[in-house]
């Protein structure tokens, strides 16, 4: 990534990001290629100006239209999980937000298919993809729960939002042995989940952490 995109926000910016990829790593974080994918990654221009001093800190943040940009520790972990079992050719994120999870990915996988219910958040993410000159991203306005099965079947799948059960919806546009990692659960308890498709109508899930994301609005478009 070019340097010359972490201009503007203090000398400290190289040390700064350093400690956050430590921290990750005591916390658990094993994979190099995310590790360096999201040191290298411009966090702060994914979030207001107002908010850029708090930019590389392991903290979520708020975007607007009661949204939030994830922690660097949940975007880590998974992209990490989504990738355990090697790379991965097509991903479907449902969920665009602030465009951050979306850069992450266009640098570690072949495609990536962002689906997005808020337009206003998809714009901007759409500039700042553009600003980073990922040539990989395809987004579109739609109602997450829907995915884009026109693009489909995906080897992986990452929703950022929390639906209540894992969207049968989503299980079907994902191919026999692709991934998908998501939080699951109602505002007062979520866990994240990896599923994996084993067979046509075969599924393995596995419950990985305790987690807190907002919740996935089905049917919502605006």
């Amino acid at each position: 990534m070019n340097d010359v995109l972490f201009q503007g926000i203090g000398m400290t910016s190289r040390r700064t990001r350093d400690r956050l990829i430590s921290r990750l790593r005591e916390q658990g974080i094993s994979n190099e290629q995310v590790l360096v994918t999201v040191r290298d990654t411009p966090r702060h221009i994914f979030i207001d100006e107002a908010l850029s001093h708090r930019a590389y800190e392991d903290s979520s943040l708020p975007i607007g239209f009661n949204q939030t940009i994830s922690q660097p520790y949940i975007v880590a972990r998974m992209t990490e999980l989504l990738l355990e079992d090697g790379p991965l050719e097509t991903v479907l994120e449902v969920g665009t937000g602030s465009g951050y999870q979306t850069a992450i990915l266009a640098q570690l996988v072949g495609q990536v298919y962002s689906v997005e219910r808020i337009r206003g958040l998809q714009e901007k993410a759409r500039k700042r993809i553009q600003q980073l000159r990922f040539r990989n991203v395809m987004f579109r306005h739609t109602d997450g729960g829907m995915g884009w099965p026109d693009k489909g079947p995906f080897d992986g799948i990452m929703i950022t939002a929390a639906p209540e059960q894992v969207p049968e919806e989503l299980l079907t546009q994902l191919k026999v042995g692709g991934v998908m990692v998501l939080p699951v659960g109602d505002g007062n308890s979520q866990v994240l989940m990896r599923v994996r498709r084993t067979g046509d109508e075969e599924f393995e899930r596995e419950t990985l952490e305790n987690v807190r994301f907002v919740p996935m609005l089905a049917g919502t478009v605006r």
